[in-house]
């Protein structure tokens, strides 16, 4: 059984698919915390911004095979040219994505492209992998499509990942989803600016924001 939070039809909001139509398709759970606040400051990864506990989001519940989930999000795609491209997400969606959803997604017509906190191994047949490593939680990939690091995080900074493989190497400038209200545009700032100069100094490293919140959609 496939636990999906939500399901939605948007643009990619960052990286190097940025702009891109696609169905996102957010799995419940995650490996590095529940997901609940009373148990944020214990976590991982405390700064996470995403509400992946349950099923009850848009378009979102409970799914006996690789087929019907592979066909429910199929629905979400428009009646349009274009081919069909899916980003599974969480939480940490290889804690529940295996071989059989990945080709019943192309079965589909899907591409299908993975964000994860590479702590887990990838199934076979991932078109695009993007690796978001999490303070020092263990990454057991080796090589992706993106490697993005939201930035700064003292557990996992660039120098870290010299020898880590991708085609693509990204910051995300990081906003803590636990400051005060009135605070939170100048620590986003703050970042940001942090991430540029950090590009600026190691030409490796491109910088990439979240388009969707700046420009207001999910």
């Amino acid at each position: 059984m496939y636990r999906v939070k939500e399901a939605f039809y948007t643009l990619q909001g960052e990286g190097a698919q940025a702009g891109r139509a696609a169905v996102f398709c957010r799995f419940s759970k995650c490996n590095l915390w529940t997901g609940r606040e009373k148990d944020r400051a214990g976590a991982v990864c405390n700064f996470c911004d995403t509400d992946f506990v349950g099923t009850d989001g848009q378009n979102g519940g409970k799914f006996e095979t690789a087929e019907a989930l592979a066909e429910h999000l199929r629905g979400l795609w428009p009646q349009a040219p274009g081919r069909p491209y899916v980003v599974c997400t969480g939480g940490e969606p290889l804690l529940q994505l295996d071989e059989a959803l990945i080709e019943a997604l192309h079965r589909a017509g899907f591409e299908v492209g993975v964000e994860t906190n590479g702590t887990l191994p990838a199934p076979a047949g991932i078109d695009w992998l993007c690796v978001s490593p999490k303070a020092d939680a263990p990454v057991v990939l080796a090589e992706c499509d993106e490697l993005k690091l939201v930035y700064p995080q003292p557990l996992a900074l660039p120098e870290r990942f010299q020898d880590f493989r991708a085609r693509h190497y990204f910051l995300s400038p990081m906003a803590s989803p636990t400051a005060p209200d009135a605070g939170v545009d100048a620590i986003k700032q703050s970042n940001t600016r942090k991430a540029t100069d950090y590009c600026l100094a190691h030409p490796q490293w491109r910088l990439t924001l979240q388009m969707h919140k700046i420009i207001g959609i999910d």
